[in-house]
């Protein structure tokens, strides 16, 4: 049986991060796209792999069983390969603590904000946007404060919680928020994408990812979006053209 894994995903932070420790960790792997423009995470093939229909999704021929959620996938990963999630306790469960803070905060909250100042014309929501903005200024402020006083995230050294939080926090300036004003955040940022490890990552996404992501994104019909978005019935309309005419990821 082949050891190679298999990575299901699209051009994103939460798929990002999963490609970064891949290819830290030096494994065997397959970048497949899932055309989520096109509603392929809907598919019933897709589905078998992640019955809640989003990226990214494992497969690994040692685990037996699609494994879905970012975070899950970098813990595991850590687990299989003893490297970057720390062996003893304090430094494991400190690292894992920062692994959740990015699920359940910074993804969520950047993610918002990414809806309601990227996706959609600014001011379309102003409430919306200004809720989410000021949550994600207090978290962009937390990793700044954090990083003044730690050369890494979490554990001592540049582990998954790093892998994490770095394709979140590149949203910085694209959030409206100053760069001068998180120095700590910025060096940390830089440190990171200096790292072969990263650069070999992202030009590997990138090839495997972006042009049939921006393709898709771009032929993206109003019901494609709709469902992208999980807009239903019941959730008034909103105007997505934004979101095809200019370049963000979800």
């Amino acid at each position: 049986m082949s050891e190679k894994l298999i990575l299901h995903g699209m051009s994103s932070p939460n798929v990002t991060k999963c490609v970064l420790m891949l290819e830290e960790c030096g494994l065997d792997y397959e970048l497949r796209h899932v055309a989520v423009f096109a509603q392929q995470q809907f598919t019933p093939e897709f589905l078998k792999l992640n019955p809640l229909g989003k990226v990214p999704v494992l497969e690994d021929p040692r685990l037996g069983i699609p494994l879905a959620e970012s975070g899950a996938i970098l813990l595991y990963l850590g687990e299989r390969e003893g490297r970057f999630l720390p062996a003893a306790q304090p430094a494991r469960a400190e690292v894992m603590q920062w692994v959740m803070i990015q699920m359940a905060n910074v993804g969520p909250m950047f993610g918002q904000l990414n809806h309601f100042r990227l996706v959609l014309a600014p001011g379309t929501e102003p409430y919306a946007e200004a809720r989410y903005a000021a949550a994600s200024e207090r978290l962009y402020r937390l990793l700044d404060d954090r990083l003044a006083t730690h050369e890494w995230i979490a554990g001592g050294d540049y582990s998954v919680a790093d892998m994490a939080i770095w394709p979140w926090a590149n949203y910085l300036e694209g959030h409206g928020f100053d760069s001068a004003a998180h120095p700590h955040l910025g060096r940390w940022r830089a440190a990171i994408a200096a790292r072969p490890g990263v650069q070999r990552a992202l030009a590997r996404a990138h090839q495997g990812f972006t042009e049939e992501a921006e393709r898709t994104r771009k032929a993206a019909s109003s019901e494609d979006l709709d469902k992208f978005f999980g807009r239903t019935d019941s959730v008034p309309p909103a105007d997505f053209h934004p979101f095809c005419v200019t370049r963000t990821s979800s």
